[in-house]
């Protein structure tokens, strides 16, 4: 890991934040790519992938929550951290970045509603079988 004068450099797998951790700071991606994804029953599911200019890791600074995903540099990564403290005085100089910031957090949200939709689609097409399934009540073999 190298430590520049703007921003932090992550080499290819690294991980930048932990799913559960807390949180202080968001990310904005200067230069790269990296990976979201959640860890689930001892694998990973990919979320996203985020490159230059986006940004990670808000959820803890809005919400003082602890992360709700791990995030890995893709390549060589150079990211710029913003703690809470910079983040709303910054707000308060330029209330654009808080528009920009809600836009970006509306189009999160527009995607996610659409690929649920996707997935009850799917089921529906689809229904589970087996104990679970198609009147199945969990408790068959028991």
């Amino acid at each position: 890991m190298d430590t520049g004068a703007l921003g932090k450099v992550y080499e290819d797998g690294e991980l930048i934040v932990r799913q559960r951790d807390i949180g202080d700071c968001m990310y904005v991606i200067q230069e790269g790519e990296v990976e979201v994804f959640r860890e689930h029953g001892g694998g990973e599911v990919p979320l996203a992938t985020l490159k230059e200019r986006d940004f990670f890791g808000e959820v803890p600074l809005l919400e003082r929550e602890r992360r709700t995903a791990s995030v890995r540099a893709k390549g060589r990564v150079r990211v710029l951290s913003v703690d809470r403290k910079t983040f709303v005085r910054r707000v308060h100089e330029d209330p654009a970045l808080a528009y920009r910031l809600l836009q970006s957090l509306s189009r999160r949200i527009r995607d996610l509603n659409d690929e649920v939709a996707l997935l009850i689609e799917a089921v529906a097409k689809n229904p589970p079988v087996g104990p679970l399934g198609e009147g199945g009540t969990g408790e068959e073999g028991v």
